[in-house]
């Protein structure tokens, strides 16, 4: 366990530390053990939930950003959420990575990212990546 982490840090800052004008560097909260081994490590500069891109599911991931704006969810309350995915006020977001038993597809589904929030980095940062290639 103790090799994985150390593995998943190493390419994390590879990641954050590459020389490059914009980065973005996607993943779950970390703790303590992670972050000791990441060189130069920052705090993240967002973190978004995937009910905020219209993904009815809470997974809440961390964004390390660098040249780039932090992310403008469409449903930034849980209210416009409801309202806009047809929800009712009782309806609470599916906590399913969270609540996932264990089984030979866990982790596959743990590592799973929302078509909403790719979406909108797609959307929001796309014209970011076409201003440097034209330079």
């Amino acid at each position: 366990m103790w090799r994985k982490l150390d593995e998943g840090a190493a390419l994390f800052s590879d990641m954050w530390n590459a020389p490059v004008e914009r980065v973005a560097v996607e993943n779950p909260v970390m703790h303590q053990h992670a972050k000791d081994r990441i060189a130069n490590y920052a705090e993240f500069s967002q973190s978004v939930q995937p009910w905020q891109y219209g993904d009815w599911e809470t997974k809440r991931t961390c964004l390390w950003l660098r040249g780039l704006p932090p992310l403008v969810p469409p449903y930034p309350t849980l209210a416009a959420a409801r309202q806009a995915l047809g929800k009712s006020d009782e309806d609470q977001p599916v906590a399913r990575v969270h609540n996932m038993p264990p089984g030979p597809d866990r982790d596959k589904e743990r590592s799973r990212f929302f078509d909403g929030i790719a979406n909108a980095m797609a959307e929001q940062w796309g014209g970011y990546a076409e201003t440097a290639m034209a330079a």
